[in-house]
Formats: C-alpha cells, sequence, structure tokens
C-alpha cells in the first residue's frame, strides 16, 4: 500500500463499522462492529486498538458479526477505574462482550498478544464463549527474550516515524519489506492513543494460569518469527500440545501474524476450520 492511501482500508472500517459504548467503572470501552452472522470477538495486543485487526475485519465480516473494541485505557476507551488488577480488567471486557451478545449468547472469542491473555480470562470466568483462538500468546510461565523498544514519546516528525519502524521491526513484523505505510499508520495511531501499560498487570504466567480453569476448544497461531518467543518456540508448541492444541505456526511471519500473515490467519479463522 502506497503511502497516498495508508489510511484507505482503515478509514473504510471505521465509517462501515457500527460504534457501541458499554461501562468501564465511570468511564466506558468502545466497541467497533462489522457484519452479520455467528459472532466472534477480536481482542487487539498491549498499545493498540481494532486497528490490529485491520487485514482480518472485512474478511471475516463477510460471514459474521465481528465485535472489537478498544480495550481499557487504549485506542478510544477510557482508562479503567485506579488500581484495577487483572482479573478486573478481564471482567470489565467480559461484561463488556455479555452486554453487546446478551447474557449466554455463543460467540467465538480470539486474543492478539496482551489480548490473548485478556481472552484466556474472559474465558475463564464462563459465560458465552464457544471457543479460544490466541495469537501470539505470552504470560505462559515460559523462558522469554527481552525486546527493548526505541523511546517514541519525545520525538516528532521524520525521527518518529523512524522509530515506529524501528519498533515495528524489533517487536511485530518480521520482514521489513512488510512494514508499510498502512503498518506505520497503525503503529503511530496506537502509540499516540495508549494510556495503559499492559504491563503493569499481567503477570508471567497469567495466560498460563487462566487456561487451567477453561475447558474451551483452543486453537493457537504463532508467526514462525515471533520476537516475543524465539528462540523458544518448541516449548510453547510443547506447552500447547500438552493441553490438546496443535499449534499453527505461520512461515515467515512475526509476533502480528494477523497483520504480517493475514491470508493465513484468515483462513484459519473461517467457520468449519
Amino acid at each position: 500500500m502506497q503511502s497516498a492511501d495508508a489510511t484507505v482500508r482503515l478509514d473504510h472500517l471505521s465509517a462501515t463499522a457500527a460504534r457501541a459504548e458499554t461501562p468501564a467503572g465511570a468511564g466506558r470501552i468502545v466497541w467497533h462492529e462489522w457484519g452479520e452472522g455467528p459472532p466472534v470477538v477480536l481482542l487487539h495486543g498491549g498499545a493498540g486498538s481494532w486497528r490490529h485487526w485491520a487485514r482480518n475485519i472485512g474478511p471475516l465480516a463477510r460471514r459474521r458479526r465481528v465485535l472489537a473494541p478498544d480495550l481499557p485505557g487504549l485506542g478510544e476507551s477510557d482508562l479503567p477505574p485506579a488500581g484495577t488488577e487483572l482479573p478486573g480488567y478481564a471482567a470489565l471486557v467480559a461484561e463488556g462482550i455479555a452486554a453487546r451478545l446478551g447474557g449466554g449468547a455463543a460467540y467465538d472469542l480470539v486474543g492478539f498478544s496482551f489480548g490473548a491473555t485478556i481472552a484466556g480470562l474472559v474465558a475463564a470466568r464462563g459465560g458465552g464463549a464457544a471457543s479460544l483462538t490466541l495469537l501470539g500468546a505470552g504470560s505462559l510461565g515460559l523462558p522469554r527474550q527481552p525486546v527493548p523498544l526505541v523511546p517514541v514519546r519525545d520525538r516528532v516528525g521524520e525521527d518518529r516515524a523512524a522509530a515506529h519502524r524501528e519498533n515495528l521491526a524489533r517487536l511485530m513484523i518480521h520482514d521489513p519489506a512488510r512494514i508499510d505505510a498502512e503498518a506505520l499508520a497503525i503503529q503511530a495511531w496506537n502509540s499516540d492513543h495508549a494510556r495503559f501499560r499492559s504491563r503493569s498487570v499481567t503477570g508471567p504466567a497469567s495466560l498460563r494460569d487462566a487456561l487451567e480453569g477453561s475447558r474451551l476448544p483452543l486453537r493457537v497461531i504463532y508467526g514462525e518469527h515471533d520476537a516475543i518467543v524465539v528462540p523458544h518456540l518448541a516449548d510453547r508448541i510443547s506447552f500447547f500440545r500438552a493441553r490438546g492444541a496443535e499449534p499453527l505456526v505461520v512461515p515467515g511471519a512475526g509476533h502480528w501474524v494477523a497483520f504480517e500473515a493475514a491470508g493465513a490467519v484468515n483462513a484459519a479463522l473461517a467457520p468449519g476450520t
């Protein structure tokens, strides 16, 4: 996508979304919804927004009702109440899902990175989730290489754009050629609107603990070169195999696999697969 067209898809998705709000303490969670059919809920990653799913919403919405919130304190959603810990944060999301779908309505739950951890906690609460799909999941109590990022806050102009590109290369996208204008636009918007630090509430085994309380059908997707698991991808595969799930490892992709390898992820998320 050329720079002049960087926001075409995002503008179209924004314009065609049904926007709704649910309570989050004294604030609100902002929801964006598309399509009709069996519902699927998409939870984005840390310092993100619904835009993490920009290349997945359209294909999914051809046959499904897609619900993609901005998680509390991220995107357009308000911060959670002061002192909210991870279970309370997940409860806000679960309550929002119930409000949007009605109590007990069946839906498929999909989470990416921090959103995978929140999805695990939502699933463990029970309710209407019929399946759980995790992309780029961390917080499993397994070894992880640190991924230092370039500070962005005090940079402007081309220097700020270069920092976003560098951070995408370090953490999110494996192939530098795939860091296009759309990826940069999403990264910049998400960064500018992130007020909540997911690391402040997430423990090293938060998702692992949540999975012990869930009996939902489980699917797992990793990029082959996911920066948060390389060189320990084999540990993740063994972890999930022991829980009855055979991870899909997408060749050539990094952490933000739903963007970098959208075709493979969209096929995996299609109904009946």
